[in-house]
């Protein structure tokens, strides 16, 4: 039976359902429904609302409603500091809530935030009247479960994706229509450490894991060193472009996953078209609730399950910092701990973290200690894996004198004979008779 033909409104239109003291929930990354946030800007500008509160995971493309301009009218407690954001946090003039990813959807069905108005994009409607998220399921399907309106924004560049992906008209109280293109995103080639770490962590990868691992040139420097390995699967909460050769060549089949074989599991994506293309009425990818992609006791019902993940600094201890500089807030906490603790609990799983071992200024990013002020995402209980470009090791059943030998013989050479002095002064003269191993 074809469903009616839904009524549309205006983006401008549609806002004005948001009233001061609201809080609003965007879809995230690519999808930002960037149409309805111009038009709420609009009318932050003209002195419409005070008070409104916005929430999503990290958004590409613009945010002014972080800007400095709008405090007062704009309150932004996101979910993740993204680089859009980020000045705006550092600054004081935005926030952000420190929650696991595969938690943020509690935020809103467990009532600790409330959601006024959710605003997202969906692809246009099928003969059944169901639309799809897209790109964009991670916690935005809560949010559409539990606010008060939901405005869709329906694009014909939004994909057809599966899984929780899927919705039905009647969720919707509002439509909008814009033809605006998916956010790309940009990633350099891998450089030359990019490199070396990739081929690191690729030689702790076996054939038949199950692979998480997340943005930005690192990941891709893996994915590019994985051309002869067998039977990959992937169960993440996004992915990418480098993702892509590999299910062409058959090397992610997913015929070794126990739960969801043979589907590629995200909650968000962020690629280039290309990565659009491939999950439209692409029934082989599952974009799936973030309570179930980054649930640790799920990640660990796959076996070998691989999480590779970044860090801003180490220190001697094992303890990592992922989210901040000091007490400047970066990024965010992200899906790490879920898939850290996910794939240390799996049969034959590695918990791997990964990092260049100097900042673009030179700075080791294995220190006697944090930074002051740094917030620990990876506690030293829960790390195991650290790869630098000069070595993979594991600190799991580690004393502490035995962990800073092990970070020292990975750092770079420059930072060495300052690394074991600090951990000379830290652990007494014994620790020069301590062996790695």
């Amino acid at each position: 039976m074809l469903v009616k033909k839904y009524q549309t409104a205006t983006a401008e239109e549609a806002v004005k359902i948001v009233k001061s003291g609201d809080h609003v929930h965007f879809s995230s990354v690519a999808s930002a429904p960037q149409s309805l946030i111009n038009a709420l800007i609009e009318r932050g500008r003209r002195g419409e609302l005070r008070d409104v509160t916005i929430h999503h995971l990290h958004t590409e493309g613009p945010a002014p409603y972080a800007a400095k301009e709008f405090e007062g009218i704009f309150q932004h407690d996101a979910f993740f500091v993204g680089a859009n954001v980020r000045a705006a946090v550092q600054s004081g003039y935005a926030d952000y809530i420190p929650v696991f990813l595969g938690e943020t959807q509690r935020l809103y069905r467990e009532g600790y935030l409330p959601c006024d108005v959710c605003m997202l994009q969906v692809c246009p409607p099928d003969e059944h009247g169901f639309v799809s998220m897209g790109t964009s399921v991670d916690a935005t399907l809560a949010a559409v479960e539990n606010a008060k309106t939901v405005i869709a924004v329906i694009n014909p560049n939004v994909p057809r994706s599966f899984g929780d992906a899927l919705i039905h008209m009647d969720m919707i109280d509002i439509f909008v229509e814009d033809g605006t293109p998916l956010e790309p995103g940009h990633f350099s080639a891998p450089d030359e450490i990019e490199t070396a770490i990739g081929k690191n962590c690729a030689a702790l990868i076996e054939d038949g894991a199950c692979l998480q691992m997340g943005i930005g040139s690192i990941p891709n420097a893996v994915l590019s060193q994985l051309g002869n390995h067998k039977n990959l699967g992937i169960h993440t909460e996004m992915f990418a472009d480098g993702v892509l050769p590999l299910v062409e060549k058959g090397v992610i089949n997913g015929s070794n996953k126990t739960t969801d074989m043979g589907k590629i599991v995200a909650t968000f994506l962020l690629g280039s078209q290309k990565v659009y293309d491939f999950i439209d009425n692409n029934p082989e990818v599952l974009m799936m609730d973030v309570g179930y992609t980054n649930d640790p006791f799920i990640i660990s019902k796959n076996e070998k399950v691989t999480a590779i993940n970044s860090a801003l600094q180490i220190d001697l201890t094992g303890q990592v910092c992922a989210d901040s500089i000091g007490t400047k807030h970066y990024s965010g906490v992200g899906g790490q701990i879920d898939f850290v603790y996910g794939a240390s609990r799996s049969k034959g799983g590695k918990a791997i973290i990964a990092m260049p071992s100097v900042t673009n200024k030179g700075v080791s990013k294995i220190a006697p200690t944090l930074l002051n002020g740094a917030g620990v995402v990876t506690s030293r209980f829960h790390v195991h894996w650290v790869v630098t470009e000069y070595g993979a090791v594991n600190l799991y059943g580690k004393s502490m004198q035995q962990r800073a030998k092990l970070l020292t013989s990975i750092a770079h050479p420059d930072h060495r004979e300052e690394l074991d002095k600090a951990a000379f002064e830290r652990f007494g003269p014994h620790f020069h008779y301590i062996k790695k191993h």
